[in-house]
């Protein structure tokens, strides 16, 4: 298996993980890794994946998969039944595992410095800009004490947008003009740095990881825009007893 793994000071009592697209056993073109079970892959392979991934992370519980709206709703996964709609969902004891699914999107983790609290984000650039980020910083208590890690998502180079998608982001924030390059009519978007500087007006400073180019990495990572038709990783976190 082949698992991204957090470089970040979490305490002892968190658990976290990135998966990539390699380890698993769907076909093309959903090979291998494929978590998710609305893209078009044979059911029993979903199944097969979510099966090895608990037991290769030696999960406490199977995760808590959210029907992802691109929104900023919020949910405390210890009182979600799997499949509720929200973008982000948050725990704040043992045995329940937090999940994110993309293929170029941005994952966020967040924990707090005590490990009696996490949550993990599912950050495009809709809910990036209409704030996810921060419903998440809030259902944690607050940014004081979080420390986050950014996961694998299309890069600075490959992500264009249109001029759209830059004025919903200044409208909040007029500094956010340093993540958007102009690329002819269009403009590339730093997924990275628009986080970072979300996550800075709430408090949390103490940022890990990004760097990563989903887009661009074909071997380890599924990517929506360069194959529309694709599987899904997962971000995942959870407290330890």
């Amino acid at each position: 298996m082949d698992f991204i793994i957090p470089d970040w000071p979490a305490p002892p009592s968190i658990g976290a993980a990135s998966t990539t697209r390699q380890g698993g056993v769907s076909v093309a073109p959903f090979d291998s890794f494929n978590l998710a079970g609305h893209v078009g892959d044979a059911p029993e392979a979903v199944a097969a994946n979510r099966a090895l991934l608990v037991k290769s992370l030696a999960l406490p519980a199977e995760p808590v998969w959210l029907s992802q709206m691109h929104d900023t709703t919020v949910v405390d996964a210890g009182h979600s039944e799997p499949g509720v709609e929200a973008d982000a969902s948050v725990a704040f004891g043992p045995d329940v595992v937090c999940a994110v699914m993309t293929a170029d999107c941005l994952p966020v983790l967040l924990c707090h410095e005590r490990g009696d609290r996490v949550g993990v984000v599912h950050a495009g650039w809709r809910g990036l800009s209409t704030g996810v980020l921060e419903a998440a910083v809030r259902a944690l208590g607050g940014g004081d004490g979080l420390m986050a890690w950014l996961g694998p998502a299309i890069g600075p180079e490959a992500f264009q947008v249109g001029g759209e998608v830059r004025e919903a982001f200044l409208d909040r924030d007029p500094g956010a003009a340093i993540a958007f390059q102009p690329d002819g009519e269009r403009w590339l978007a730093d997924l990275y740095t628009l986080a970072r500087r979300r996550l800075a007006a709430r408090g949390v400073t103490t940022v890990y990881g990004g760097g990563w180019c989903t887009f661009s990495d074909a071997r380890r990572f599924f990517s929506y825009r360069r194959e529309p038709r694709t599987g899904r990783m997962a971000s995942l976190i959870w407290i330890r007893r």
